[in-house]
C-alpha cells in the first residue's frame, strides 16, 4: 500500500522519513494531489541506473533496425574473439 501523506507533514519531516525505506517511497501531496516523492538514495540510484541501461537498449535495438543486426560470428569477429 502506498505511503501518501499532506506535504504539511513535512512540519515534522523527521516522522516523514522515518516512514521511508528501500521500496517505500512517500507520496507527498499538495491540495489533494500527488506532487512530490520521498525516496531512499540508493532505490533512487538503482532507479537512475535502470533508466540510463533501458534507454541505451532502446538505442541499441533501433540502431538494429535501422542498420541491420549482426550475426553472431560478426560480432565476434568484429570483437577479435574466436570460436574455438
Amino acid at each position: 500500500m502506498p505511503n501518501i501523506k499532506p506535504i504539511s507533514d513535512l512540519r515534522n519531516y523527521n516522522e516523514v522519513l522515518r516512514c521511508i525505506e528501500e521500496g517505500s517511497p512517500v507520496f507527498l501531496t499538495k491540495n489533494g494531489r500527488g506532487r512530490y516523492v520521498v525516496m531512499d538514495m540508493q532505490e533512487y540510484e538503482k532507479m537512475q541506473a535502470k533508466l540510463k541501461l533501458l534507454t541505451e537498449l532502446a538505442k541499441g535495438e533501433k540502431a538494429g533496425r535501422e542498420n541491420g543486426w549482426l550475426t553472431i560470428d560478426e560480432l565476434e569477429a568484429s570483437l577479435g574473439v574466436t570460436n574455438g
